[in-house]
């Protein structure tokens, strides 16, 4: 099972649609969003996927209006952080800022894959069997590093496209 993992997309709409059709391209089950969407036309962009969407608010989304409503217009799971799933037999756990991690992780022994905006860096790295990522910018904000990534979960494998 395939999952599409983004962050950080800020309005920008051009990175938007690049980001949706490389998405549909890849055929994912599902795409995760792990905050700052901060408009809610731009949120309502994510509804040509040809997946669901699931995810959590970021910082900058917190005090935008509508977000809310095109969440529930468009049947997104989208929630306050963190937000806990099980896809595939895994369990996800969703946050935007990566310091509420360990203390979460500290009450929740049994998850697989933690997933994280934020930051606009790239992270992916395995501890104590649990696999962290974060693919990175996608903003546009810092030229040449616009990036999705892609979560097997079968393999517990993450990789990056770079747009």
């Amino acid at each position: 099972m395939l999952i599409g993992v983004v962050s950080d997309t800020h309005n920008n709409i051009k990175n938007i649609k690049k980001i949706i059709a490389l998405f549909n391209k890849e055929k994912v089950d599902f795409v995760i969003h792990t905050g700052d969407i901060c408009n809610a036309k731009t949120f309502e962009k994510f509804s040509s996927l040809n997946c669901k969407l699931i995810g959590v608010y970021g910082n900058n989304d917190r005090n935008e209006l509508g977000l809310e409503d095109i969440s529930n217009k468009y049947s997104f799971e989208f929630q306050e952080p963190p937000k806990s799933i099980n896809i595939g037999n895994r369990n996800i756990a969703i946050f935007h800022e990566p310091n509420l991690i360990d203390n979460f992780l500290s009450r929740n022994q049994d998850i697989d894959v933690v997933l994280h905006g934020h930051t606009h860096r790239y992270r992916k790295e395995i501890n104590n069997d649990v696999l962290y990522f974060n693919p990175g910018e996608s903003a546009g904000m810092q030229k040449g590093k616009n990036a999705i990534g892609i979560l097997d979960l079968e393999a517990l494998t993450a990789r990056r496209i770079f747009f």
